[in-house]
């Protein structure tokens, strides 16, 4: 129950002191989704379906069938996806300037939770627990700026939205976006120094 409790103190994220916050993302930000489930989707079909195949479609028909939707409720599959090239180091440069919060939506796949959880501690094992919000919905969190794939998220974001380029955000463009960490990087070194 220690991720209902983060969420529960999720919207007093506004930290008071001079560094500016940010709130990142996982699935399609940190965590290459896309890549694991068409990986996954080869293993079990032998089709083979890349990211330019993909582009422009919505999540629910990523893989046919509804596939997708499916993939990520079977046990394992958060826990074994692969890092967003450039995330790693990204957050290292970005942690010495801004204090992150890692915010996944993560509710909705409730088996997520403690997968979520292990691979960050893998890979991120610099952003302590108190930095990671697991809740529902993001309209709570309220930081200097927000990094997400979906819109539907940067839509409401209290500070300055920036759009994690994906396959299912092609054509939404009323967010500065960019595709890939270094971008992003650059980008808020700049707005730091400003």
């Amino acid at each position: 129950m220690l991720f209902l409790g983060i969420c529960k103190f999720a919207n007093k994220i506004t930290v008071s002191s001079m560094q500016k916050t940010i709130a990142i993302d996982m699935d399609g930000v940190l965590a290459d989704v896309e890549a694991h489930a068409l990986n996954l989707y080869f293993k079990r079909s032998g089709i083979v379906l890349t990211k330019n195949d993909i582009e422009g479609r919505p999540e629910s028909e990523m893989l046919p069938d509804g596939l997708f939707y499916k993939l990520v409720r079977e046990k394992g599959f958060f826990r074994e996806v692969p890092v967003i090239s450039g995330a790693i180091e990204a957050i290292k440069k970005l942690s010495e300037n801004f204090t992150i919060y890692i915010v996944s939506a993560a509710m909705e796949f409730p088996q997520s939770l403690p997968e979520k959880r292990e691979w960050l501690a893998e890979h991120f094992p610099d952003i302590s627990w108190r930095n990671i919000i697991f809740c529902g919905d993001k309209t709570v969190i309220k930081t200097d700026y927000m990094i997400d794939d979906h819109a539907k998220n940067l839509d409401f974001c209290q500070g300055k939205a920036i759009m994690f380029a994906a396959f299912h955000n092609q054509g939404q463009n009323h967010h500065p976006k960019f595709d890939n960490w270094e971008d992003v990087t650059k980008f808020l070194e700049t707005e730091s120094q400003g």
